[in-house]
């Protein structure tokens, strides 16, 4: 079995599994209401540490250009839809996170 991601954009969670089985869950800031994320089927293609500005200490970009799964330099954010369309993560989770999936690994994401 290989791992995936679910995100929920409506409960701001992001879910890590292998197959069916749930390892992990953790909590998102998502799009604002003007730049929401997009819905969809996606892979991770790519991972910059420190990409510096307001992604924190990790990007790990989407199939769907110009949008990622990244850490924040605002941990007040995450719980609130903020974002101009990614998927931000306490730093410290999405580093975990990224040590669990690898380039490639498949990302769906609604509401």
């Amino acid at each position: 079995m290989t791992n995936w991601i679910d995100i929920s954009t409506s409960q701001h969670q992001l879910k890590l599994f292998n197959g069916s089985q749930l390892l992990k869950t953790y909590p998102i800031g998502v799009g604002k209401m003007l730049t929401p994320t997009p819905t969809g089927t996606y892979t991770i293609i790519n991972k910059h540490p420190n990409p510096g500005g307001p992604f924190g200490v990790l990007w790990m970009g989407l199939s769907a250009p110009h949008y990622g799964i990244h850490g924040t330099d605002n941990p007040s954010s995450i719980g609130h839809y903020v974002s101009h369309g990614c998927i931000r993560m306490y730093n410290h989770d999405v580093l975990e996170l990224s040590s669990m999936v690898s380039i490639g690994t498949g990302v769906l994401i609604r509401k």
